[in-house]
């Protein structure tokens, strides 16, 4: 089969790799229909390339019709239409039964340190092939696997994958649910395009930050009111701030993590650190400051007091210095951490089941590509170009 694969830093390409096979009896293999390129990605693009190994299939947002099921799958048969969610979880373990499946104790990955493993996403995380392929093997696909039903496009629910459970967790994590609750959305990618989309559907009042205006115009159209952090410049808080009253955000999403612009000097580290040895890099990777803060700090600085900053971006570092004084003397509540998709999932599927798509999740996509196309995406994506937004797919 053809899948798209890691070769090193800045190096994607697309390869004939073997079929993927039924390896325990809760496996099932899928044929993708969709699969989507997620900010995420680009993490292993560059920053986390110490823990990748040359040939890894990438790739966390597929779906996709069953081709194979183990002899222990019982909720599946071949023909069915399924959405695969990024992290890999059993849903019997004691985290599983909380709720708390991005923490899966079947699926830890404790000689890393390191929560539930997560489809194509490196070392740190089980080192499990990825979605971006024509097939895919998918692990306790009883419980993993989200049947959806036929009809509707693939667009209408490939965003279970990821993009509708971060962003959905990020705004009950925000705890915002009124129209008296101002919500700030700090990135206008995907997760925070989406997030802000769940937030103004619950009625909550919205902004969204980013310095990229086509991003900006996208969630204008939809109701948040915006701002460009490049015109605000260090005044950035003082316009949040004069938009709630004179308080600041309820809440703050920081959708954007590591990639964050701003931090020049933890930019010139990550590509230093890229270029070690990997036997150097890795320990280095998980024991250093080596995470771009100037989203988080700014939402730290644009929350009100007594407010909630709710982090969906991913961050690395283990030692990047946080403003403490800041955030004790403020009061602010932090809440944080990988999606558990099952725990919200059916929840969204009653809402994408609606004949409106009241999320717009079937014109979500800028772009819809051929799998041949994803070194382009990659560098494409991560540059911002041609108003790239959300790339998917279609092997």
């Amino acid at each position: 089969m053809r899948a798209v694969t890691w070769q090193g830093p800045k190096q994607i390409s697309v390869d004939h790799v073997p079929d993927p096979v039924i390896n325990q009896p809760t496996d099932a293999i899928i044929r993708v229909t969709t699969t989507g390129l997620c900010g995420s990605d680009l993490h292993l693009y560059e920053p986390l390339s110490p823990f990748m190994t040359p040939g890894d299939i990438v790739g966390h947002e597929p779906m996709g019709i069953v081709e194979e099921v183990g002899s222990e799958v019982t909720n599946l048969r071949r023909g069915d239409r399924v959405v695969i969610p990024f992290n890999v979880s059993c849903g019997e373990c004691w985290m599983c039964e909380r709720d708390l499946q991005s923490q899966c104790e079947t699926t830890q990955n404790r000689d890393q340190g390191t929560g539930a493993s997560l489809l194509g996403y490196s070392k740190l995380y089980g080192q499990v092939p990825g979605g971006q392929a024509e097939y895919l093997a998918v692990p306790y696909a009883d419980y993993g696997a989200i049947k959806v039903p036929e009809g509707p496009s693939d667009d209408r629910f490939v965003f279970l994958s990821d993009v509708l459970p971060t962003a959905w967790q990020g705004v009950e994590y925000a705890g915002v649910s009124s129209p008296e609750q101002t919500l700030l959305v700090m990135g206008a990618g995907p997760i925070g395009d989406m997030a802000a989309r769940i937030a103004l559907h619950r009625g909550v009042q919205v902004i969204v930050a980013d310095r990229v205006p086509e991003r900006l115009s996208r969630v204008a159209s939809r109701g948040a009111e915006v701002i460009n952090i490049d015109e605000a410049g260090k005044d950035f808080a003082d316009e949040v701030r004069a938009l709630t009253h004179g308080r600041g955000a309820d809440a703050v999403i920081d959708a954007v993590g590591m990639e964050a612009h701003g931090s020049p000097f933890v930019e010139m580290t990550q590509k230093v650190v890229g270029m070690l040895p990997d036997a150097i890099a890795q320990p280095f990777m998980k024991k250093a400051g080596v995470d771009r803060l100037a989203a988080l700090t700014a939402a730290f600085d644009a929350v009100r007091r007594g407010g909630t900053v709710s982090i969906s971006g991913v961050y690395g570092g283990a030692l990047d210095p946080l403003p403490m004084m800041q955030l004790f003397d403020k009061q602010v509540q932090l809440r944080m951490g990988q999606a558990n998709v099952r725990r919200w999932s059916d929840d969204i599927v009653q809402l994408l089941d609606q004949d409106e798509d009241v999320l717009g999740v079937e014109s979500f996509a800028t772009h819809h590509l051929s799998l041949d196309e994803a070194p382009r995406a990659y560098a494409d994506f991560r540059a911002k170009k041609d108003g790239m937004i959300k790339v998917v797919f279609n092997p």
